[in-house]
């Protein structure tokens, strides 16, 4: 008969195992298809290459999947008799982008492997750190061996997703409920250093608000109506195309672009970290790696759950 000791010794171990076995490594896919990650790599340069702005789509995805029921690549299915797609969803309508580009990874990826062995999942977590690289910015060790969701949710993704009209104590909330803290929301916002905003996002700050550049708001003005163009485009920060810390210098000026933005540097608990990433770009890089990493993290499904999808846009 086991003793109890030993039969506690060996769950215990179990557990140990499973618990290693079904974490996410940098070296997840080192052995069953080391062509994976620089095949990753290729696709996304090519693609940022080519539309310098698709470097701030594919970071996107990867944070707007994450924030709904965990980093599963739930965003990037289509809608089927069963479940509305979250690309529905009010953050995301006509806004998301980038999943062509994605399409493309997939290809090459499975090409490379020989069949699906990388999830869709994994992908958008490699693009977002292989995009803030080719634009100019810090790398980070990418924890891998997610497994892809056989279902989505718009009605989540309403309810959980940062609205750009939060105020400092909902956007805390709203990361804090994400398990990540001030630190990782001020850093991940920093990810705003790249990309474009749409003029329907931002209209109400640059004629409403009271803590903006008023030569800001004007140059914002002239090309965001107080009816119509909607779609037009402005940049973040002065260089959109560049990962550096403008989006903070911006802050700590009253130029930011969207009431969430400048909610990070309005008086409040983050105002201090905004100043030292505006002077430190070393710290905010190194910052933002480490939230991207426990962005990352959030609810990855592993091990023998979910699946690994053979295209993105739908359930095998």
């Amino acid at each position: 008969m086991v003793s109890p000791t030993n039969f506690l010794l060996h769950a215990f171990l179990w557990l140990a195992l499973a618990a290693t076995a079904f974490s996410l490594s940098p070296n997840f896919y080192h052995n069953v298809c080391p062509q994976a990650l620089p095949a990753i790599k290729r696709v996304v340069e090519a693609a940022v290459h080519k539309e310098r702005r698709m470097g701030a789509s594919l970071l996107r995805l990867h944070f707007h999947d994450c924030f709904v029921n965990g980093c599963d690549g739930s965003l990037l299915l289509d809608s089927t008799s069963s479940f509305e797609t979250e690309k529905n969803a009010r953050g995301n309508l006509n806004s998301v982008r980038g999943f062509e580009v994605v399409d493309q990874i997939k290809a090459e990826v499975d090409r490379v492997c020989g069949r699906p062995v990388v999830s869709c999942a994994d992908i958008l977590a490699v693009a977002a750190r292989d995009s803030v690289v080719a634009l100019g910015g810090p790398t980070w060790k990418v924890r891998l061996g997610r497994r892809d969701s056989t279902t989505a949710s718009r009605t989540l993704a309403d309810s959980v997703l940062p609205s750009a009209s939060m105020d400092l104590p909902a956007l805390i909330n709203n990361f804090k409920n994400q398990g990540l803290n001030k630190r990782d929301l001020v850093a991940l916002s920093g990810g705003h250093t790249i990309g474009l905003s749409q003029c329907l996002i931002f209209r109400n700050r640059i004629y409403n608000a009271t803590n903006i550049d008023p030569a800001f708001a004007k140059e914002r003005r002239a090309t965001c109506p107080r009816t119509g163009g909607n779609t037009n485009l402005a940049p973040f920060d002065p260089t959109p195309a560049r990962f550096d810390t403008a989006y903070f210098k911006n802050l700590v000026k009253e130029r930011g672009l969207l009431t969430s933005d400048q909610a990070l540097f309005s008086g409040g608990s983050t105002d201090k970290l905004v100043e030292t990433y505006s002077k430190n770009p070393n710290v905010f890089w190194v910052d933002f790696g480490k939230s991207m990493i426990n962005m990352g993290n959030i609810k990855p499904l592993t091990g023998k759950q979910g699946q690994i999808r053979v295209n993105c846009r739908k359930v095998n």
